[in-house]
């Protein structure tokens, strides 16, 4: 089993480890700070750094079939690490932060629009909710003017955990529909943006919804009778 240091470290950007197990199709640690690609948000890039300085470019983060060990996707043709030897972990920061940014912007934009989510992903400093909204209208600048409000407030994001058997008793806590999150563990990770929102949620976030960056509102779609899409996307950080 893989431990999962970007859970409560999702700011670290280097990190030792030791490979457990090695294939073209990918490199399993006993931990890594490597996000693995899963609700909505796509897993992480880097490279491994070897004792002889030789680097192993890692192009995808995904988890295997059972969901207890992470696999490090080499590029291909990549040479691969000896089991048992201990490797230099190098986060792609730059998109990583992109994505936190992105993923805490997206939790807001549930804030201001309060209707069950059908679909959502994390993209690069952008990203998208698909809300079935009724017969509501979804004004694109309102929307944009709130969203960034809450962005400005500069409130906390931090996390805890709550039993599956909590999880059951509260069940407004689960705002997507297409997506449940994972129970069976015993326990279930809590986003929480002081003050403003409480969601299960197993993604990288940044500390601070000012970190965010100033949003717009790229586009409103219909996507069926009740449903509408909203994409977003941020400015460059500290703009």
């Amino acid at each position: 089993m893989t431990a999962l240091l970007f859970r409560d470290e999702p700011y670290a950007r280097e990190a030792e480890a030791r490979v457990v197990a090695a294939s073209p199709a990918g490199v399993a640690l006993d931990a890594t700070i490597f996000y693995p690609r899963g609700g909505g948000q796509p897993g992480d890039r880097g490279v491994f750094v070897l004792a002889d300085g030789a680097q192993i470019a890692i192009v995808d983060t995904v988890y295997d079939a059972d969901r207890t060990t992470i696999l490090h996707a080499p590029a291909e043709g990549a040479r691969l690490p000896l089991i048992g030897e201990r490797v230099a972990l190098r986060l792609d920061w730059e998109t990583r932060y992109k994505r936190m940014r992105a993923h805490t912007a997206l939790h807001l934009l549930s804030v201001v629009l309060p209707y069950p989510v059908t679909g959502g992903s994390v993209g690069d400093g952008d990203g998208r909710l698909d809300f079935d909204s009724g017969d509501a209208i979804v004004d694109k600048a309102e929307v944009e003017a709130r969203l960034n409000a809450l962005i400005a407030s500069d409130s906390e994001v931090r996390t805890r955990w709550i039993s599956d058997e909590q999880l059951a008793a509260n069940p407004g806590l689960v705002k997507t529909m297409s997506v449940k999150p994972p129970t069976g563990a015993g326990r279930v990770r809590l986003v929480e943006i002081v003050g403003l929102d409480l969601q299960p949620c197993g993604g990288t976030h940044v500390a601070r919804t000012g970190e965010i960056g100033r949003a717009v509102v790229a586009g409103v779609e219909k996507k069926g009778r009740i449903n509408r899409r909203v994409r977003i996307a941020l400015a460059p950080a500290g703009v």
